[in-house]
């Protein structure tokens, strides 16, 4: 059966493309159910990535929430660690107003919202006990890119911090992302219909520069984490973490 919604883009979107979607996006990103509909699993990899980083870091006092989004994580995170102090980062201000609304509403601690792409970012040294991001290292695009997040993280955790990763990966093997991508269509063709797949596709193609979970896997082990484990894997989505 031919695939017809997969095709090579003639050029990635620019980070002020993603920008401008994200944008147009904040109300629907502000209820899991509906802004997370796309992802495999999305309720559930939120609840195993939440609750892996409070069994891990229960002490943890201040978080990292790379590419936060409305705060779905973030909120999830108070719920179980009530003390945390957070700093958000998004390349989305309406997102992060959102987010910062939100969270405000559940918790009297102060919140630092940064408006940043975080590869633009030089992040305080020992600064977090826990550093999460969901569904947006995928927009790195360069290995440069890639290592110079991973080293930056590990630098701003804590002895015995942990990062936390829920995102889109391909696979290693040409004929196994074939058999996972079949079977994410057939999952956004049941979620709505043919045309919802396409558009997804589409935007994952113009968007995203996805890396496998082994890459990221070795990547995490490279850049000095000590310890690394996988939370979920389905289709073409994964989560996992490293402690320092």
């Amino acid at each position: 059966m031919s695939q017809p919604y997969r095709k090579a883009p003639e050029r990635k979107s620019t980070v002020e493309e993603i920008r401008e979607r994200f944008d147009r996006d904040v109300e629907r990103f502000s209820n899991l159910e509906t802004g997370q509909s796309a992802t495999v699993d999305a309720p559930l990899v939120l609840e195993l990535i939440t609750s892996a980083a409070a069994q891990t870091n229960p002490d943890a006092r201040r978080a990292l929430d790379i590419g936060c989004g409305a705060g779905n994580y973030s909120l999830k995170l108070i719920e179980k660690l009530p003390e945390l102090h957070l700093d958000l980062v998004d390349l989305s201000r309406s997102m992060l107003d959102r987010a910062v609304e939100r969270i405000a509403a559940v918790s009297s601690n102060p919140v630092r919202a940064i408006q940043a792409d975080i590869r633009d970012i030089e992040l305080e040294t020992e600064r977090y006990d826990v550093v999460v991001a969901a569904a947006s290292l995928h927009h790195l695009r360069t290995d440069d890119q890639w290592e110079a997040v991973f080293a930056g993280v590990y630098r701003a955790l804590r002895p015995g911090g942990s990062f936390w990763i829920s995102d889109l990966v391909e696979h290693s093997i040409p004929t196994v992302e074939t058999v996972m991508r079949k079977r994410y269509g057939e999952y956004l063709t049941a979620l709505r219909n043919e045309q919802y797949r396409d558009q997804v596709f589409d935007y994952i193609d113009r968007e995203d520069t996805p890396r496998t979970l082994i890459y990221q896997i070795d990547l995490l082990r490279r850049t000095g984490f000590r310890a690394i484990d996988v939370l979920h894997k389905n289709a073409v989505f994964a989560a996992f973490g490293a402690v320092k």
